[in-house]
């Protein structure tokens, strides 16, 4: 039993201060209690009534201007101004009002855009407006809604040819405005040529890089040091993207003519880059097996993107937040949702002989093949049509390029001299054009004559239309054209391109782009009420292929150049 000289008659718990709620749900629960004590009742009590005295006199010092808080003359009697968002937008503005004010708005800035010196205020009617919004909600939708390939003429064009790289062009690209056109070659420079004069304008150069102890840093350097394997411009005209071996991918502001910043991350040669249509949002493809992600807006590194086996070759983007890319051996193609952070796999590669004998089978077993060479298979076949099959039934080892023609439909093409047709619901490949470009021969010594498929080195699509073009080294740029339900291909033209085909860009002729330029022959000039645009396809040749010197190609015509057609509606 403790003693009575160490108790105690304080309260060894120190009191808190109850504030107005708690002081009330603290009565509660002692009142709840049967065996608290009376003078505990009292206590509780009391702090209750102090709680609510003290919720009384906030109440007063609220509506009371204490000096200490300042007194009337430092009371702000300004009203808050809220910057407005849109227009003179009103508090009392009801939602269709504001919906009426803001298409009043976009009419006026489409008026704006039509009107700026080239058309005379008489022509700026409905019609003009009304196919401005149209084809301003079709591009948003995302599908093919351009069927011009019956319109076009394949067999003139007004060429321009641009010379003023060492070694072979490995990308050729022009602004959406169609005035200027910029080119990069194995020498590691970038070319800026004007499309009205078809003269160069500017160059930017191959940067030395001093080696030992003065050894400059990556982030010190005001351009390229190794070749340039790709370029893209963005769609306001002003950044030129460049990816290069050096790793680093390189932006350009080419309204100033100067570096803006050359970003890292890379851990291999970036083969191919790409911008998001109407966006600054740049996707780069690097050999490293990764896409990366960056804002030009603020000049930010985003997101790295994995999923591939092999290198990967080329990459290609449209408006919507998606991205195809080709993986070279890993015989794929990826599908990047980027909101989503998933990606859908498409794998290449049909059944071949060989590869069927190297897996135990036998190949008479999978003759019944969709679409081999344009023609559906189904069931056996004659012994004439087996022979014919085998001679034409090549391993696709390498998808080398890609193209989007809508946010869900593109087109690959590989070392097989094949070009698939895909879409996103699918796969496997909707379609498949065999030996698009021929044969190449090599007469050998012990063999006799050896024939192989030419391969596929560049595709491009007219975005969102039913036309895209491909090339090879065969001497030609071929135009092919999609059917109604882009479930199949067929060839519709071509154009001569001596030498191997780097690059290829086709994009519609903005109205009135180029009928000042000097190369432009000026009776054939379309007519003025043509529903159907010129197309400006843009071709990067050389000797060699881009990425290596495995081949070279030289005969009359070839040469390191740039070669620009402007492709008219038949008349």
């Amino acid at each position: 039993m403790p003693d009575s000289f160490f108790a105690s008659t304080k309260n060894r718990k120190r009191k808190r201060s109850v504030s107005t709620a708690e002081g009330a749900r603290g009565a509660k629960k002692i009142l709840r209690k049967g065996k608290s004590s009376s003078q505990d009742t009292k206590l509780t009590n009391a702090s209750a009534r102090r709680g609510v005295r003290g919720a009384v006199d906030e109440e007063l010092n609220s509506d009371r201007t204490d000096s200490e808080d300042g007194g009337i003359d430092d009371i702000d009697l300004r009203a808050d101004v809220q910057p407005e968002t849109s227009g003179d937008e009103d508090e009392d503005e009801t939602p269709a009002e504001k919906r009426l004010r803001l298409a009043k708005l976009y009419l006026e800035s489409v008026k704006d855009g039509l009107a700026e010196g080239e058309f005379d205020a008489a022509e700026i009617d409905r019609e003009l407006i009304s196919e401005r919004l149209r084809q301003g909600v079709l591009e948003h939708s995302g599908k093919v809604h351009l069927f011009v390939a019956d319109f076009y003429d394949f067999t003139s064009t007004s060429p321009l040819r641009c010379r003023g790289h060492r070694f072979s062009v490995t990308s050729a690209v022009a602004s959406d405005d169609a005035q200027f056109l910029y080119t990069s070659g194995k020498e590691g420079t970038i070319n800026k040529w004007s499309l009205q004069s078809g003269k160069k304008i500017a160059t930017f150069y191959k940067q030395r890089v001093s080696k030992g102890k003065e050894k400059a840093l990556p982030q010190d350097i005001q351009g390229h040091t190794d070749e340039i394997l790709s370029l893209a411009v963005s769609s306001d005209g002003r950044y030129l993207a460049s990816g290069s071996k050096d790793r680093r991918v390189g932006v350009w502001d080419v309204e100033k003519d100067e570096w803006v910043k050359g970003f890292g991350g890379h851990k291999d040669s970036v083969s191919s880059v790409a911008f998001r249509k109407g966006t600054q949002q740049l996707y780069t493809g690097s050999f490293d097996r990764t896409v990366k992600l960056f804002d030009l807006s603020v000049m930010g590194y985003v997101e790295t993107l994995f999923g591939h086996q092999d290198s990967i070759l080329c990459l290609d983007a449209l408006r919507g937040e998606t991205a195809v890319t080709a993986g070279a051996r890993d015989r794929t193609i990826r599908f990047w949702k980027i909101a989503d952070e998933s990606q859908l796999v498409f794998r290449g590669g049909g059944k071949s002989a060989i590869r069927e004998l190297l897996e135990g089978g036998v190949f008479e077993g999978h003759e019944d093949e969709e679409h081999v060479n344009g023609v559906e298979v189904d069931g056996p076949k004659s012994n004439k049509g087996k022979e014919r099959m085998k001679e034409r039934k090549y391993a696709e080892g390498s998808i080398e390029c890609v193209a989007m023609i809508d946010e869900t439909t593109f087109v690959s093409g590989g070392d097989t001299g094949s070009i698939c047709l895909w879409n996103t619901q699918k796969k496997k490949p909707v379609y498949t054009q065999t030996l698009c470009h021929g044969f190449h021969e090599i007469q050998s010594p012990t063999e006799g004559l050896v024939r192989t498929p030419r391969w596929i080195t560049a595709v491009a699509s007219l975005r969102y239309s039913d036309m895209f073009v491909s090339g090879s080294w065969d001497g030609e740029v071929r135009f092919w054209k999609l059917d109604q339900k882009l479930r199949s291909f067929s060839l519709v033209g071509s154009i001569p391109a001596p030498g191997v085909v780097n690059s290829l860009q086709l994009l519609v002729l903005p109205k009135g782009a180029l009928d000042n330029a000097s190369w432009r022959e000026k009776e054939r000039l379309p007519p003025t009420k043509s529903s159907v645009q010129p197309a400006l396809l843009v071709v990067g040749l050389g000797q060699e292929h881009r990425l290596g010197r495995w081949l070279s190609v030289k005969g009359e015509g070839v040469a390191n150049a740039t070669t620009v057609h402007i492709i008219y509606p038949r008349t």
